[in-house]
């Protein structure tokens, strides 16, 4: 296959759903499906490469060996083929997430509304509605802070790493909400806004790009539970980014979430850890990486430091040095 410039990758246990379709018809993307043990058999939509069992235990990846079946986390091969087939971006969106007709991301380095940092924990979601949300991820001492984003921002030149794009209607919330609210969101239309070094707030992989020098950064710790695993991943991908002079973007819903039946208590479940450690991975990760190594010495570093920490556990470090090798031997 020929070089890629933007893959979409989407994890799916389903059938081709509609947003899976509208994303296979887009022009200038290539759409990687991976499959896991409960996907039909006969998983097929045009325009897709799909990454089914039987073809994930064929890849040349040592993470294809050690990772379990239905998980989310196996969409990380999705990703190793993307890298593979040297995409410069890589898309990460959902099965239930479906593309407005302005579906798009910013250029990553230019002139942005930037908000003046450090500040911490952001609640985002504040900046685009009036509305009481907020993300998953945040400390929930934090949810009744108002942040005054606009206040604390300014027109600055950006070298973006990651955006994040909102969603409509059900945007990435935590079970709390989901249990005590539910009232869907629907979020004003503003221009991008960019974090700067030192200003938090967690981001998901529901709809959101990266930039082929942060590829590292992708990877889905394994071990933890499913409503941690991406904010995870974002937590620990903030401070690292810092160190090479990039930054966290965030732009307004480009896609609409028509959202998988969950059991909110169970989510409630998965999402506890978060709850705990969420406020202390970004200044734990601060204390043990350097500009002085590379983007996958200090992730090694970092998860390291999570161990200590009894935040992850010691197969995640087998899981990461498999993910790390696959990427290096692709670089």
């Amino acid at each position: 296959m020929e070089s890629l410039k933007k893959a979409i990758v989407i994890t799916s246990i389903f059938e081709p759903t509609e947003a899976v379709v509208s994303f296979s018809k887009l022009s200038d993307y290539h759409l990687i499906v991976v499959g896991d043990k409960k996907s039909p058999k006969d998983w097929h939509c045009d325009n897709v490469e799909y990454l089914s069992v039987d073809r994930q235990e064929t890849l040349p990846y040592q993470l294809s060996k050690v990772l379990p079946f239905n998980h989310y986390c196996r969409k990380m091969l999705g990703y190793l083929a993307a890298i593979g087939q040297k995409a410069a971006y890589i898309i990460d969106t959902d099965d239930d997430n479906y593309p407005k007709e302005n579906w798009d991301f910013p250029v990553f380095e230019s002139e942005f509304d930037m908000i003046d940092g450090p500040a911490g924990f952001v609640n985002i979601y504040q900046y685009y509605t009036k509305q009481k949300i907020w993300p998953r991820g945040l400390p929930l001492d934090l949810i009744n802070t108002d942040f005054q984003i606009e206040k604390f921002t300014s027109r600055q030149n950006c070298n973006v790493g990651i955006w994040q794009g909102l969603a409509d209607e059900d945007p990435d919330v935590d079970a709390i909400y989901r249990l005590t609210d539910n009232t869907p969101c629907y979020f004003d239309d503003k221009p991008p806004i960019v974090l700067n070094r030192g200003t938090v707030c967690p981001f998901n992989t529901q709809n959101t790009i990266i930039r082929k020098e942060l590829f590292a950064l992708l990877y889905l710790p394994t071990y933890v539970t499913f409503r941690f695993t991406d904010i995870l991943r974002g937590l620990v991908a903030q401070p690292i980014m810092w160190l090479y002079g990039y930054q966290l973007g965030f732009i307004n819903a480009t896609v609409v979430q028509k959202r998988n039946l969950h059991n909110y208590m169970d989510d409630f479940t998965s999402e506890i850890p978060m709850y705990q450690h969420c406020s202390k991975i970004v200044d734990l990760v601060t204390t043990v990486i350097s500009a002085d190594n590379t983007i996958e010495v200090n992730l090694l570093n970092a998860y390291k430091a999570l161990l200590e920490n009894n935040i992850v556990c010691e197969k995640e470090i087998i899981t990461l040095e498999s993910w790390l090798a696959d990427i290096t031997s692709l670089q």
